[in-house]
């Protein structure tokens, strides 16, 4: 591929990247707003352990593995992009025998794991946790039954959300996520007093149902109809599905077997334990999930395609300017949760019945958390180009031999050094970077990658970065000391405050060290205030 038509992809991948941040902050906004109501209204309580304990299962199908960037997702990226010469054209049928093969083999999957989990709740919680109360396995296996239909639903939103990004068609895969939280938000507040939790367990397969449907007008616009089709031995491109696909569920279902340990673990710290470490999760993923999202939903496609091409240039080209924006932006994220992160936690969750206690809880696994975000967002730019590859085979063996480290980690630092709940999340932070550095290893097997500037721009970074986070943390120490107001108006003031500091000391000093993602960020920024 040419330099010219390189450079033609870029605007449009960077349009997509802002199209998709924006809808990924709204839905990421309406999901904290359903997180707050939760926590308002059940706290941090064996009653939200149970339906989290619960949740991770289902959870496993419509996030892990059906969610935008899981392996339906890429599977489908991966394979019918190649087919799919013209997108203003109607599906070949060659194209749509290969999507209802696809999508049937996905139903009747998932239709046998779900009877399996129906039938079998109590043993399946009991199982995974272990040390918790007989009360807790018995509730947490009745929302396991009532959310059992999220399994067949999570694949089948997968395969859609494939297809839509294959088209272009951004908005409605990064938005469908809205519809579960509305429907959280809408049956907790016209059931508040549910004392075990069903009427949350039931909004949750009442808005899995609805993303569902509002995604199928689509697909059926697009001309994909599902038919009685079967070729599971004799079509190639299914084959092809499947060599990519299954290797990347396993891979996915290590990392839950991981959520799997740690629930293991939690479950004998105390209670709320598990509750607060999903909280944590959700604060981490909302500027984490926005920059990975934004960026790796629209550069995958692309590199598939110069994998067909053979373009290595290419691949490097996009791989460093993607993942080294993502450095950029991932430093004050760090910063930030280290510097308020308390105060944050305390203004969005510190309602109702979480107390002081419950927001310590979920600050302490964030601070251990966020020293995952730099091999985070590598790991997840490297496995996209593996699968480019038409390799999701590494990832999981890497992803599956990291299992034994998870297991020592938390035997370590619970167990024996009773870090408690941070000791949870700082062991995923260590098999994060374990999984990162060797999936960077094992790629030059494919292709030379360029990661000496990608690394030197990132010792840039830090650097700037060490120095903000101390100009903020003296900020912060600062204003705490001189600064009296009632909560809601002393944390909105204190966050804005430092992050107008960070970002005010963080973007000129990497100018100065002359890094190259801020200064093609502040001459685009110059020049649309320029036009304007």
């Amino acid at each position: 591929m040419t330099e010219s038509v390189q450079e033609g992809k870029t605007p449009s991948v960077l349009k997509a990247a802002w199209l998709i941040a924006v809808v990924t902050i709204v839905s990421k906004l309406i999901g904290f707003v359903r997180d707050i109501i939760i926590a308002n209204y059940y706290g941090a309580s064996l009653v939200s352990d149970a339906y989290y304990y619960a949740y991770q299962i289902p959870s496993l199908s419509l996030i892990l593995l059906g969610g935008v960037g899981g392996p339906f997702h890429s599977a489908t990226v991966a394979v019918f992009s190649k087919l799919i010469p013209n997108l203003n054209e109607k599906p070949t049928d060659e194209v749509n025998r290969l999507y209802s093969t696809f999508t049937n083999a996905t139903i009747i999957f998932f239709l046998i794991l779900s009877a399996v989990i129906f039938l079998f709740p109590k043993q399946i919680m009991g199982l995974i946790i272990s040390g918790g109360s007989v009360e807790m396995i018995n509730l947490a296996a009745q929302h396991l039954k009532i959310m059992t239909p999220l399994l067949v639903i999570g694949g089948i939103v997968g395969i859609y959300y494939g297809i839509l990004i294959i088209y272009r068609q951004f908005m409605l895969p990064n938005l469908s996520p809205i519809i579960m939280s509305l429907a959280i938000i809408g049956v907790v507040m016209a059931v508040p007093n549910d004392q075990k939790g069903y009427a949350l367990a039931w909004a949750t397969t009442i808005g899995a149902v609805l993303q569902l449907v509002i995604q199928y007008p689509n697909i059926r616009k697009l001309g994909y109809r599902l038919k009685p089709c079967f070729e599971f031995s004799n079509n190639p491109n299914f084959k092809a599905i499947c060599e990519l696909l299954f290797p990347a569920v396993l891979s996915s279902t290590v990392g839950q077997i991981h959520i799997y340990v740690d629930m293991f673990f939690t479950s004998s710290i105390s209670e709320g334990a598990w509750t607060a470490i999903g909280y944590a999760n959700r604060v981490f993923q909302f500027p984490v999930g926005i920059l990975v999202t934004a960026f790796l939903v629209p550069l995958f496609p692309i590199f598939a395609k110069l994998v067909a091409e053979n373009d290595f240039d290419g691949i490097r080209k996009y791989f460093n300017k993607g993942v080294g924006v993502l450095f950029f932006g991932a430093i004050p994220i760090i910063i930030g949760i280290l510097v308020v992160g308390m105060d944050a936690v305390r203004l969005v969750f510190e309602h109702g019945v979480f107390d002081e206690n419950a927001t310590f809880m979920v600050t302490e696994a964030l601070w251990f958390l966020s020293v995952s975000i730099i091999p985070y967002v590598f790991r997840d730019s490297i496995t996209r180009v593996y699968y480019s590859f038409n390799d999701s085979a590494t990832p999981f063996v890497v992803a599956f031999s990291s299992i034994v480290l998870k297991l020592l980690l938390n035997w370590v630092l619970i167990s024996k050094m009773h870090f408690g709940i941070g000791g949870i999340t700082l062991s995923t932070s260590l098999v994060t970077l374990f999984n990162a550095v060797v999936l960077g290893i094992l790629m030059c097997k494919k292709m030379k990658m360029d990661y000496t500037s990608l690394f030197i721009n990132l010792f840039k970074m830090c650097i700037s970065g060490i120095i903000t986070f101390g100009v903020c943390l003296l900020c912060a120490y600062e204003y705490d000391k001189f600064i009296t107001l009632p909560k809601i108006p002393f944390e909105i003031v204190k966050i804005s405050l430092i992050a107008i500091v960070c970002l005010g000391v963080y973007v000129p000093l990497n100018l100065l060290f002359k890094m190259e993602y801020a200064k093609e960020l502040f001459n685009r920024l110059s020049a649309k205030f320029i036009r304007k």
